[in-house]
């Protein structure tokens, strides 16, 4: 099965215009790009057989051919990441069996996540996109109620049956729990890593779909999928020691850098 992974990306981002385009610093003092830290991810990937980078602005699509990057340029009325991959398809065609989108603010997203996902998909026929979920500790869990507490969207989480066949996704912290955890203990609350792999032809439905009401009341695009019936598959994937956080706002970028200097990533 083919497989195509597209890195969607806009300038204009309403809670950290430019995102893409900051840079960050490895562990040797090395600065690069997020988009190039991300499309670097994306290239270690086994088993995929195209990598671009779909964006509407040109600031983006100067630098990302600037490292080396295949770009797809894409409209300025795409609503989410989802509606771009849709659109860079079928601008490359529509031939993929899978498509992958690894959103550019997750630089630090290991091979192994994707490649997971990808295999999960292919062993689900009836699900329609499938996306990875990764066991919070104690430390993550923790660092997720800190953000909300101070009214800052640390990242999403994610509920689902016990098929994992998803239930719901939320910007809060879900489900709740009272306990107090330890450091490395384990806890019953997932991150929602993110990262999509989509059947073809629920991607191509996507777009035609209204935004519904979860989807616009908590800002998470597979809510549509989920709100028109499709079934969304978590994939749980293991850290393997690897720490993992997408940049979502300024304060993220210490953080990220910080990580990047712990495991020696340039």
């Amino acid at each position: 099965m083919s497989v195509l992974i597209a890195i969607p990306a806009r300038y204009a981002s309403t809670r950290y215009p430019g995102k893409p385009l900051v840079p960050l610093t490895g562990a040797s003092g090395n600065a690069m790009t997020l988009i190039e830290r991300s499309w670097r991810a994306a290239s270690s990937v086994s088993g995929v057989d195209r990598v671009v980078v779909a964006t509407d602005d040109d600031r983006i699509r100067e630098v990302a051919e600037g490292f080396g990057a295949e770009v797809v340029m894409t409209s300025e009325t795409c609503g989410n990441g989802t509606e771009r991959c849709a659109e860079a398809h079928d601008v490359l065609g529509a031939s993929y069996d899978i498509v992958v989108n690894l959103q550019g603010d997750a630089p630090l997203t290991p091979h192994w996540f994707v490649e997971d996902l990808i295999t999960g998909l292919r062993a689900a026929p009836k699900a329609g996109v499938a996306t990875p979920v990764l066991r919070c500790d104690g430390d993550a869990l923790n660092s997720l109620l800190n953000d909300r507490k101070h009214g800052r969207v640390g990242g999403t989480t994610a509920v689902f049956a016990a098929d994992h066949g998803a239930m719901y996704f939320s910007k809060e912290v879900v489900p709740f729990t009272s306990q107090a955890y330890a450091g490395g203990e384990e806890t019953p609350v997932f991150h929602h890593v993110g990262v999509y792999a989509y059947r073809p032809d629920a991607l191509a439905a996507y777009p035609s779909w209204p935004v519904g009401p979860l989807e616009q009341l908590e800002g998470l695009e597979q809510l549509r999928f989920m709100e028109n019936g499709r079934k969304v598959l978590c994939v749980e994937v293991e850290s393997k020691g690897r720490q993992f956080w997408e940049l979502n706002n300024p304060q993220d970028v210490p953080k990220l850098e910080e990580m990047m200097a712990a495991m020696g990533l340039d």
